[in-house]
């Protein structure tokens, strides 16, 4: 792996762990075991190779979603397997993590990439949704867009939901509980 690579895998994963602020150039430097002036010979600074490590966060989310997403399987289902994937819930998710950071929220530049990516994955869901309603998989009255709004609101939740109790169980209430929301009742 190349330095650039290995400053950018040290800052995701230090953003992840401590957030923007406990992210210190030094403790990048360590990470990376990359020499002093490493990181300004690649980057412009700190928020340069912030963006290129919330960049690179944001692809990740997304291929692992669309791999879900866009993959076998009716709309219904592909849903649910997102909403069930194998996730370490009590890490929390590093992109949504991001969006509760003050130092990322109030860089436009930093926080761009998160809202487009939590954008792109309401879209993808609403999209999902609305096949599922022509298919008679999710009840016409469903509002897709809403719908969607609420998956990624309740994986988000429930990170913060498990983080806070210690335990996968809260967030894996919350998904069930969604799920039983969206099956449509049977006659």
């Amino acid at each position: 792996m190349s330095t650039s690579e290995r400053l950018i895998e040290s800052t995701r994963a230090l953003l992840w762990e401590r957030g923007y602020v406990g992210t210190s150039p030094k403790a990048i430097l360590e990470r990376a075991d990359a020499g002093q002036g490493s990181m300004y010979h690649h980057f412009k600074g700190k928020p340069d190779l912030a963006l290129a490590a919330i960049r690179r966060s944001a692809e990740e989310m997304r291929s692992t979603a669309a791999g879900i997403l866009d993959g076998p399987g009716t709309p219904s289902e592909r849903v649910e397997a997102y909403l069930r994937r194998e996730r370490d819930v009590l890490r929390g998710c590093p992109v949504g993590r991001l969006a509760m950071d003050p130092d990322i929220v109030a860089s436009p530049e930093l926080r761009a990439p998160v809202g487009e990516t939590l954008d792109w994955l309401r879209g993808r869901i609403a999209d999902l949704v609305e096949e599922g309603k022509e298919q008679g998989q999710f009840a016409p009255v469903l509002d897709a867009s809403e719908i969607a709004a609420a998956v990624v609101a309740t994986v988000q939740g429930g990170y913060v939901l498990a983080r806070a109790s210690g335990s996968p169980a809260a967030f894996e209430a919350g998904v069930r509980g969604l799920l039983s929301l969206l099956t449509p009742p049977t006659p």
